[in-house]
């Protein structure tokens, strides 16, 4: 695909959730299916006519088994922030509709255990979960998501550990 041809691509709408425990620690969840290590927040499609708040619980829900009553919200993006996928993943990832993904990210707080948290859902999408540092999110996820990762951390800063 031409630059000329992704640059005319639209972004997926999209949330994030950086997902705090109470120590400040960030629910980072490495992919199932990456060959190489690439650990991320949750995150995933908005539906048709879906609230964004909404779609981040629902996400959170999907992907690990984590119910609206065990978050609490402290915060979201000011803006939409967006990433652009590397040009060679464009025609394989969302069928080559997408040249990346526009998100607003969500800030919750954790209130449940961490035996409630489950990655083993109807459609896994991560192999492990961790509590990790802010710097360390930064050094795990992919490189053409870590300016985007950057901005959200920036945003949430104050109340990470």
């Amino acid at each position: 695909m031409t630059p000329e041809a992704l640059a005319t691509l639209p972004y997926r709408p999209c949330v994030g959730v950086m997902l705090l425990n109470p120590q400040g620690l960030i629910f980072a969840a490495q992919r199932i299916d990456s060959p190489t290590p690439a650990w991320q927040m949750p995150q995933g499609g908005i539906d048709p006519g879906e609230n964004p708040s909404l779609a981040a619980l629902r996400e959170l829900e999907e992907e690990i088994s984590v119910t609206p009553d065990l978050v609490a919200p402290l915060a979201e993006t000011r803006d939409w922030l967006s990433y652009d996928l590397p040009p060679d993943l464009v025609p394989t990832i969302w069928n080559g509709r997408y040249r990346g993904q526009k998100q607003r990210w969500f800030l919750m707080r954790y209130q449940g255990r961490d035996d409630q948290i489950n990655i083993a859902t109807h459609h896994p999408e991560f192999s492990a979960w961790k509590w990790i540092a802010a710097d360390d999110m930064l050094a795990a996820i992919v490189p053409f998501k870590r300016d985007l990762y950057a901005q959200v951390i920036a945003e949430f800063r104050d109340y990470l550990a």
